[in-house]
Order: structure tokens, then C-alpha cells, then sequence
């Protein structure tokens, strides 16, 4: 009888006591780093900053999403950010990704007031298929309603995605993810503030899966012609706005002082006062690349064909052949047309060349 009863009595034992050896084929979590600049997501409301694994210990479970390193840039105001570090991160971003073939992606923090613009910058400059995902909070650790953990979970989720290859830089709020081009803020205080206006987002990274709906058709990352290798410092390039009875002395100052470009944040599709319009000339005459862009937040402003005077126009009253009026700065708004032109004056002065870089980009 115990003959027969032992292999029962031995799949019984099995079935209760054995553990299985881990499986050898699970795939581990994608290596994501963190590189943090500081920024209200690890500014603590008593003054003092979060490092880069204080920030990464408020994330339960990130263990579960990726295998985090953690690096400090720095970690300030995103106002106080200079360009020369901006140049110093894309550099070190370009580094890690090169010296690390096996590195997912990098998550960057950042302080939201110039997120934009640092992400248009990497966007246009980290020269790599993988991702570059920027992200930041609203409100500061320990007040209530902090977002930075969530969006900081969110963040590596998909700079691991194997999905968000090919994209450029991404911005991560609220679970949206939106690409550097076209995201801006636009609420100073509210917590869904980074939207991509007219054009949407590209995907949702919710319910623990990264989601895509489009992809961004402009050039950007490793497709783009910008080798900061080459580049010692960004050329000045000022914003000036065009309003009722403007005057066109800042436009002269600007240029007497030293820009190597301006953008005007035209009214409408590009209009300036009239003022504005012969400092304009002022400084094209001078060599300082000018370029349109236009201040309403949306739309665009097309380049002219050579010599035409009527096509697209502005509507300024301004006739002049496309050559006096300068560079037409498509959709870009005018902080992101300025890191454009900063990249672009890198690399040529010559205006049908800077118009090119506007229109692909």
C-alpha cells in the first residue's frame, strides 16, 4: 500500500514546499538615471534642497519601474541656470549616453518657470535615439498636493519605455507626455500647466503603461546638425515684444550693445509699430540675425518667398522684399525660436541657411 501511496505523498510535498528558481528570462527593469538641476520639486518649503536620492526615495516602488542612478548637476532655481551650464549638461548628457550603450534613458529635473526652454535645448542638441525625459513639480515636497513623486514615477516609466525611442526630449506632467518642441506652461500656479496647445500630446503614461499617439515630425536629437563639441559659448540673442505705439529704441539698444540676434514676439502674424520696424532695418543693416515669431501663443508665421513682397504678409503695413524683414520663426514661440536662433548662430550667419534651420525644426 505505501508502495503505491508514495509518489502521491512526494507531489504533495512538492506542490507545498518547493520554490521555483527564479526565472532566468524575466527581463530586468530598464537602467533609467536621474540628473537632477533643482528646481521646486526638491525645493523643501524650510529652505534646503532634496539630493538627487532624497528625490528617489519619495517614489515608492520605483525599484519596480526601472534600476535608477542618480547624478547631481545641480540643483537651483531653473531662472538661475546659466547657458554655459546649459551647455555643460547637453555635453555630460551626450557623455553618459555615449560611455553607456546599455543605458535606457535620463530623466532630468528641472524647476518649471524655463522648463521649456531647456528641454527645447536638449531636444535640439543630445544627439541620441534614446530618450531624454524632463520633468519638475509645482508644489514643493512636504506641502500639500506634492506632484513631483508621481510625475517623477511617471518620468521613468517612460524614459525606460522602449516606445519612447526616436521621440527627442519629452516633458512628463500629470501623466501626459509631451514633446519639447511644442509644450509650454501656461498657468503660473496651477498643477496641469504644460500643455502642447493646438497640437496635443504624444502619449499618456497612467495605469502603469506608456501610451503613443503620434510622433514629432521635426527634426530633433540625433537627427539634428547641432555639435556642441564646436560651440565655446551660445551667441546673445534678445526677445523683445511688439505692442501699441512700441518704439523701436530697445531694438537699436539691443543691437548697439552687442546681440548677435533678436526675436520679435510680433503682434498677430508678425505685425510691429512702425518704429520697431526701421530699428529693425537698423540692425539687419548691422549684421543681427532678426526673426519673427509672434507673441499669441499659436500660429504661424510662414517664410516669404525671395523678393515678394505680398506673400503671407504681416499685417503691418510693412511691404518690403522678404530679405528686409527677416526670418520667419514658423509656430516656434518666441522663447523657443530664441534657443533655435542661439543654436543656429552657432553654426552660420548666413540668412537663407538660418531660415532652413527654422523651417525644419
Amino acid at each position: 500500500m505505501w508502495r503505491r501511496l508514495w509518489p502521491v505523498g512526494l507531489l504533495v510535498f512538492v506542490a507545498l514546499f518547493w520554490v521555483p528558481p527564479p526565472d532566468a528570462t524575466a527581463a530586468a527593469p530598464p537602467r533609467v538615471r536621474l540628473v537632477t538641476t533643482g528646481g521646486t520639486i526638491s525645493n523643501l518649503p524650510g529652505g534646503g534642497r532634496l539630493t538627487a536620492d532624497e528625490l528617489v526615495a519619495l517614489v515608492p516602488d520605483l525599484s519596480d519601474v526601472a534600476e535608477v542612478e542618480t547624478e547631481e548637476f545641480a540643483n537651483i532655481p531653473s531662472s538661475a541656470l546659466t547657458l554655459d551650464q546649459w551647455l555643460r549638461l547637453a555635453r555630460r548628457l551626450n557623455q553618459a549616453f555615449a560611455e553607456d550603450g546599455q543605458l535606457a534613458g535620463i530623466v532630468v529635473t528641472s524647476g518649471t518657470d524655463t522648463l521649456e526652454e531647456l528641454a527645447y535645448f536638449l531636444h535640439l542638441t543630445v544627439r541620441t535615439d534614446r530618450p531624454v525625459v524632463v520633468v519638475g513639480a509645482m508644489r514643493r515636497p512636504g506641502t500639500l498636493g506634492y506632484d513631483g513623486a508621481v510625475n517623477l514615477r511617471n518620468a521613468f516609466q517612460v524614459a525606460g519605455a522602449p516606445a519612447s525611442r526616436g521621440r527627442g526630449t519629452l516633458v512628463v506632467f500629470n501623466g501626459d507626455i509631451n514633446s519639447a518642441r511644442d509644450v509650454t506652461k501656461t498657468d503660473a500656479n496651477n498643477l496641469y500647466t504644460f500643455e502642447s496647445r493646438r497640437y496635443g500630446i504624444l502619449g499618456s503614461a497612467a495605469g502603469g503603461r506608456v501610451i503613443y499617439y503620434r510622433r514629432p515630425e521635426h527634426r530633433h536629437s540625433a537627427n539634428t546638425e547641432f555639435d556642441l563639441t564646436r560651440v565655446r559659448r551660445l551667441p546673445r540673442v534678445d526677445i523683445l515684444m511688439s505692442y501699441q505705439g512700441a518704439s523701436g529704441d530697445l531694438v537699436r539698444a539691443a543691437t548697439d550693445l552687442g546681440a548677435d540676434g533678436l526675436v520679435i514676439a510680433g503682434a498677430g502674424a508678425g505685425g510691429v509699430s512702425a518704429s520697431q520696424r526701421d530699428a529693425m532695418a537698423y540692425a539687419l543693416e548691422r549684421g543681427v540675425a532678426v526673426v519673427m515669431a509672434t507673441r499669441t501663443g499659436r500660429g504661424r508665421i510662414a517664410p516669404r518667398s525671395p523678393g515678394s513682397t505680398d506673400q503671407e504678409p504681416a499685417d503691418d503695413g510693412d511691404t518690403r522684399p522678404s530679405e528686409y524683414r527677416g526670418i520667419s520663426g514658423e509656430d516656434l514661440a518666441p522663447v523657443k525660436a530664441r534657443v533655435l536662433l542661439m543654436l543656429a548662430l552657432s553654426t552660420t550667419s548666413d540668412r537663407d541657411e538660418l531660415q532652413r534651420m527654422f523651417t525644419e525644426y
